[in-house]
C-alpha cells in the first residue's frame, strides 16, 4: 500500500501504532507553529499522533490531494471551537515507503493561533 493510502488509513482509524510504522527514523517534522524543524521518528509521531487529537474531529476531511514520486500535498479542512481551518500536510517518504518528511501548514491567523494553543496544551499534558 502507497505511504499516503496508508496516511489516510492512521487519520480514518486514529491507529497510534500504524502510524509509528509508518514513520522513518530519521523523519522530520515541521510544524506551522514551531520555527525549528523537530528531527526524528519519536519527535515527529509525538507531533502528529497530537494534531490528529486536535484537528481530527467529525469535520475533518481531505479536500484535495496532488501527488509527484515520492511525496504529496494533501489539503484538509476542519472546524475547531467554531473556526473554520484551513492547511496542507506535505509529505515526503523513501524507497520503502516510510514517511521523511511531513510538514504543515495552516490558515487563517486565527486558525494558527488556535492551533497553536491547544496542541501546546496538548504537548504540555504529555510531557
Amino acid at each position: 500500500m502507497d505511504p499516503i493510502a496508508r496516511w489516510h488509513a492512521v487519520v480514518e482509524a486514529r491507529d497510534m501504532a500504524a502510524l509509528k510504522d509508518l514513520i522513518a527514523d530519521e523523519a522530520v517534522f515541521e510544524s506551522p507553529v514551531v520555527h525549528t524543524p523537530q528531527v526524528g521518528k519519536a519527535i515527529t509521531v509525538k507531533y502528529l499522533a497530537g494534531a490528529l487529537q486536535v484537528l481530527n474531529n467529525d469535520t475533518f476531511r481531505y479536500v484535495g490531494e496532488w501527488r509527484a514520486e515520492q511525496s504529496a500535498v494533501l489539503e484538509f479542512a476542519t472546524e475547531i471551537e467554531g473556526i473554520a481551518v484551513n492547511g496542507v500536510d506535505i509529505v515526503s517518504w523513501n524507497e520503502a515507503g516510510k514517511i521523511t518528511h511531513f510538514k504543515v501548514m495552516i490558515r487563517p491567523l486565527k486558525a494558527i493561533n488556535l492551533v497553536h494553543r491547544m496542541m501546546g496544551e496538548l504537548l504540555a499534558q504529555a510531557g
